[in-house]
């Protein structure tokens, strides 16, 4: 499993006013909202998690296994350096990750889900709502310019996971948001994450936290002169 770099523009969860408790009290059981398709086996809450037997790659607030075939890679802004989103970059496709706060027993995905389909079309892109899995998801299309000048079209599909004090933000990227068959594979990934909200308020839509372990820490991008 290798650490890399990588960074892409992309529409976050804005921020809206604290989470509504406000308080560090226990990250309870993972719950979607009235309303809001559940995910039977995951993903998880990291504090009620228990011993499952997997081993994950600790990155705070997010815990990520390993994938046979996939590379773990992080998204770093260039400018900032601070952490944009975790990537499982595979041969077939990739599946980022991005967790933010959210209000305890609240709906953030339904309220995130516009904003990002407006972002969408801002670009230029399409953004149409549809129901998956995970319940309603965004199926995106996008033009996009390669490292080699010519441009392309960008499929992808985005879920929204309502967790106790977070959510959980999924964009499944390449043939996984095409085709049915590959996107399984990748959606049972997807159940074996486990987010760690922690005890600190923090402002609905912030996102949590990564932390990169010591080995991602000692990767120079290619003519970067600070860390990964």
């Amino acid at each position: 499993m290798r650490f890399g770099r990588k960074s892409r523009p992309e529409a976050s969860a804005e921020a809206t006013p604290d989470d509504s408790t406000n308080d560090p009290g226990t990250t309870g059981t993972t719950g979607p909202a009235e309303g809001q398709q559940a995910a039977p086996t995951g993903p998880h809450d990291a504090e009620v998690l228990g011993e499952d037997g997997v081993e994950r790659v600790d990155l705070g607030s997010l815990l990520i296994p390993p994938v046979e075939g996939a590379e773990l890679r992080i998204q770093v802004d260039e400018r900032t350096q601070q952490v944009q989103a975790v990537l499982l970059a595979g041969a077939d496709g990739a599946l980022e990750l991005r967790a933010f706060a959210a209000p305890r027993n609240g709906d953030l995905w339904s309220e995130v889900r516009p904003q990002l389909a407006a972002d969408m079309a801002r670009r230029g892109g399409t953004a149409t709502e549809q129901e998956g899995s995970f319940g309603t998801e965004l199926s995106c299309r996008l033009t996009v310019q390669g490292s080699d000048g010519r441009t392309g079209e960008q499929p992808s599909r985005i879920v929204g996971i309502n967790g106790s004090r977070w959510m959980l933000r999924a964009t499944f990227l390449g043939k996984p948001a095409l085709d049915a068959e590959t996107a399984t594979r990748w959606e049972e990934t997807l159940r074996t994450i486990a987010v760690r909200r922690g005890d600190h308020a923090m402002p609905v839509g912030d996102p949590l936290p990564v932390v990169l372990p010591d080995q991602a820490r000692r990767v120079t991008p290619p003519g970067g002169t600070g860390p990964s």
